[in-house]
């Protein structure tokens, strides 16, 4: 077991990174989407169609 630990050190460290990358982006995303903002990131009032990926109560028009 160990030995084949050993092996494949390299393919087990660069899964285990890419794992803990993927988690931070969804925990990211969900802290995101727990405080109101958008998915593209930009101000929706600004946007020319916020209305194709917004629902049109939710749109800030301030």
């Amino acid at each position: 077991m160990f030995e084949w630990i050993v092996q494949n050190l390299g393919t087990i460290i660069v899964a285990t990174v890419l794992i803990a990358v993927i988690a931070l982006i969804i925990v990211c995303r969900i802290r995101a989407k727990k405080r109101g903002e958008s998915s593209c990131g930009c101000k929706c009032s600004e946007c020319g169609s916020c209305t194709a990926c917004h629902n049109k109560n939710k749109v800030d028009k301030s």
